[in-house]
């Protein structure tokens, strides 16, 4: 990279709009969407869609609810006419839905893009030629004139062309290609002349779709240049503008989310930023953002497990793990704090009285897109005792005391450290059961046991139980103020297992007349550690007795 970049870049001039009004406008609903997945999705893949490809991503889109779709460049290929004639003669293209096709200004391009279009109810006709210095200098060394010329030659041919099918309902839509580089009231000047060519009408509007086809300058430019478009064009109630941004710099989103606040009716784009280069804008991204400012945004994405697998099948591109709201780490924290934060949030969410969704890293519920909440947490080296308690949870409904989260995440995160991989929730169950002495073939078992209860106002509770003693039967009784003072006094006169009960919780794994419980305890030994202990039972009296045999079973391994 050179030390004075400017010996060699430009930087873009931008559009003289002191007064712009764009930076306080909001977005009040959503724009008219079109998916050019099948056509500038399509161009820029390596391997070209084939039929049953395309068929599959259109049924998607139908799906997904757009009412506009670009469905192919026909006088590019066979293969591409041929598609557009077999959504139109199969009958495919429900009433509300409205199919676009591209091409270049020549007759002969023009002529078999119609030709394509042959018995369709209604259809977008897409022309479009580039206006930029670059191109007019460099590409096509055409003069202004020579660019006007040329889109007015190609929008007559368009009316010629449409006025041969009446039982078609038209809509042309002319394009300055390289819109975003071109000179803004040169853009106009081409723009006037086509719409005096076509002549629209409120109830007939053409569409002027202005591409960012290469991002040259900050998205605030691109909305400079839109507003500046809306406010100098003419017939503008005859007009729907759109924009089709690209994201050479990134910033594809948010110069589409800008363009619409400056005046923009129109979006055009691909699911996930498919397109030439770095793609075109993401119409996902979007779609829920809006939605996470509670817009509807007209199209839906509530199974995104679904889209997303059908758009590497069609694409053969992977969609990034990153991906906004799509890809599979989006809803993960693996961060001690990040998940401590986000298990709050989910706990204070369900009191809340209202229904309004403020969760801590997480700006869209991710059951809205059809996510299930086990992938918002999970464990490795970097999670906390937060991350840990909420995979338990989740995947066995124990809701475990802060102090024994503390202690568990210890050793998980021991057992993370030493392998350097994520801890699954199997993974994270096995290391449980060994903690706390789960598994079967533990020093203490429990057969059966009676509770006598109290005998007599200011007695001692009885305990008599059967338990297994490194496999040998075995029957203990011990007195106590409770159950579990009981079962303490048992241990002691009949194993010498000496254990103090510091705290202790017990909770219902589940709703329901055959829900199991849940126990815990923490202990101290005679020698002053501390330790804990579980057990799970469909009685709560017998899991406590559990935990204190799993404590028990703790402090004579450690």
């Amino acid at each position: 990279m050179l030390p004075n970049p400017e010996t060699k870049y430009r930087r873009f001039t931008t559009v003289s709009l002191p007064d712009r009004t764009w930076p306080s406008k909001q977005i009040e609903a959503a724009p008219i969407w079109l998916s050019t997945d099948l056509r500038d999705g399509n161009q820029s893949l390596i391997d070209p869609m084939d039929g049953e490809k395309k068929h599959r991503f259109f049924d998607l889109l139908l799906k997904s609810g757009f009412k506009q779709i670009e469905v192919g460049f026909p006088s590019a290929s066979q293969t591409e006419f041929d598609f557009i004639r077999s959504l139109i003669t199969g009958n495919l293209i429900p009433d509300d839905v409205t199919i676009q096709v591209l091409t270049q200004s020549r007759e002969d391009l023009i002529r078999r893009t119609f030709e394509s279009l042959q018995g369709a109810k209604q259809a977008i006709v897409h022309l479009y030629n580039a206006t930029s210095p670059s191109f007019r200098r460099t590409v096509f060394n055409m003069e202004k004139a020579d660019v006007v010329k040329l889109a007015v030659a190609g929008a007559t041919l368009f009316a010629e062309e449409a006025a041969k099918q009446p039982n078609t309902k038209w809509t042309f839509e002319y394009s300055p290609e390289t819109f975003s580089a071109t000179e803004p009231d040169f853009a106009i000047e081409v723009c006037e002349a086509v719409l005096d060519v076509w002549q629209p009408t409120p109830d007939n509007p053409a569409i002027l779709n202005l591409p960012a086809t290469v991002e040259v300058a900050g998205p605030h430019v691109y909305a400079d240049q839109i507003e500046y478009f809306c406010r100098k064009i003419s017939r503008r109630d005859s007009v729907i503008v759109s924009v089709h941004p690209h994201n050479d710099r990134g910033t594809g989103v948010a110069a589409a989310e800008l363009a619409v606040m400056a005046g923009a009716d129109r979006v055009e784009g691909c699911l996930f930023g498919n397109g030439e280069r770095t793609g075109n804008v993401d119409l996902v991204t979007l779609a829920l953002n809006l939605y996470t400012q509670g817009i509807d945004p007209k199209l839906d994405f509530s199974d995104m497990r679904t889209v997303v697998r059908t758009v590497e099948h069609c694409n053969q591109l992977p969609v990034h793990p990153r991906h906004p709201y799509a890809g599979e780490l989006v809803f993960t924290a693996f961060s001690g704090s990040h998940q401590d934060a986000i298990k709050k949030g989910f706990a204070a969410q369900e009191k809340r009285n209202d229904a309004y969704w403020d969760v801590p890293y997480l700006p869209i519920d991710p059951a809205d897109v059809g996510c299930s909440y086990e992938a918002v947490i999970r464990v490795n080296s970097q999670s906390g005792k937060g991350g840990v308690a909420w995979v338990l949870e989740q995947d066995k409904g124990l809701q475990l005391p802060r102090r024994m989260q503390i202690d568990f995440s210890r050793k998980v995160q021991e057992i993370s450290d030493r392998t350097g991989k994520e801890m699954t929730a199997a993974m994270i169950w096995q290391a449980f059961e060994e903690s706390y002495c789960l598994a079967d073939a533990q020093r203490f078992g429990l057969v059966d046991y009676e509770d006598a209860g109290r005998r007599a106002p200011g007695q001692d509770r009885l305990f008599v139980g059967r338990i297994t003693v490194d496999g040998q039967e075995r029957s203990i009784s011990g007195k106590g103020n409770g159950l579990i003072s009981g079962v303490l006094g048992a241990l002691k006169a009949d194993c010498g297992i000496e254990l103090e009960v510091l705290d202790y919780h017990e909770h219902a794994l589940r709703k329901g007349s055959d829900a199991q419980a849940a126990a815990y305890v923490e202990c101290r030994t005679a020698d002053g550690r501390t330790l804990f202990g579980v057990g799970i039972d469909g009685d709560v009296a017998t899991a406590s007795v559990k935990a204190v045999l799993s404590a028990a079973n703790v402090a004579s391994r450690e």
